[in-house]
């Protein structure tokens, strides 16, 4: 693959954070477009955004180097350096999710509206994210005699990474339909938690860099479980409350 897109002088240009910074560019401009046709303040939604990102790398690292733990300790300096890949979506998404909801409360804007303008967006901004993490060969598959050949694993590997990018993107094209026919607030991010739980949860039979905890299953698939349950709860109530 190619971890390095260019190098100027002792500068090195990573394409796993050109990836991240042009899901980021990408999804804020189309998602400023859409809030002010939705009737939101734009800048409101740009400062969520804002630090919805900050809230969400963090926790996306935190995550991934608590599953890593032994790495880190022999080698901490890695702790920052975030081009080398290592960000764990679940944390991402759980606290991404927690400070978007203190955002929100605090700012008084509409809870369920606000989370259905952005849902589509989180499912894009990942997809383009996965292509970074392929460029990079971090979060690779299993061996495949079919697959692609990554130079830094030395194999030809099922492209869990493309899977996962194709995947959001039929998730963003779904959630956007649903958006633009959808009548009750809430709906459309929970159909984001429970697809995109469900396309994490199948894409990690064919990855290879995580360890089987239970039955066979890893604790990112462990993770998708919890947050699929929890969209289902919330749907059922959402829908409970709208026939009423």
């Amino acid at each position: 693959m190619h971890p390095i897109i260019c190098q100027i002088g002792p500068v090195s240009i990573y394409s796993y954070g050109v990836m991240l910074a042009l899901a980021v560019f990408v999804c804020s401009f189309l998602l400023y477009r859409e809030a002010a046709r939705q009737g939101f303040h734009p800048d409101s939604i740009m400062d969520l955004v804002f630090w919805v990102v900050v809230g969400g790398i963090v926790g996306a690292r935190v995550f991934y180097i608590f599953l890593n733990k032994e790495f880190f300790l022999e080698h901490p300096t890695e702790i920052i350096m975030l081009h080398h890949g290592g960000l764990a979506f679940q944390g991402s998404l759980i606290a991404g999710l927690i400070t978007g909801l203190v955002f929100i409360r605090r700012r008084g804007l509409p809870l369920g509206r606000t989370l259905d303008l952005v849902s589509p967006y989180i499912a894009l901004g990942h997809a383009i994210g996965r292509i970074g993490c392929f460029l990079n060969g971090c979060c690779y598959g299993k061996p495949w005699i079919y697959g692609i050949y990554f130079p830094v694993h030395e194999e030809r590997l099922h492209p869990t990474q493309l899977y996962e990018s194709l995947g959001l993107l039929l998730l963003f094209l779904f959630l956007k339909n649903l958006q633009s026919r959808n009548q009750v607030p809430g709906r459309v991010f929970i159909w984001y938690l429970l697809l995109a739980s469900a396309l994490r949860f199948g894409v990690e039979f064919f990855r290879a860099d995580h360890l089987e905890l239970f039955w066979g299953l890893s604790i990112f698939q462990m993770v998708s479980l919890g947050v699929f349950a929890a969209g289902l709860y919330a749907k059922y109530h959402l829908e409970s409350h709208s026939r009423k």
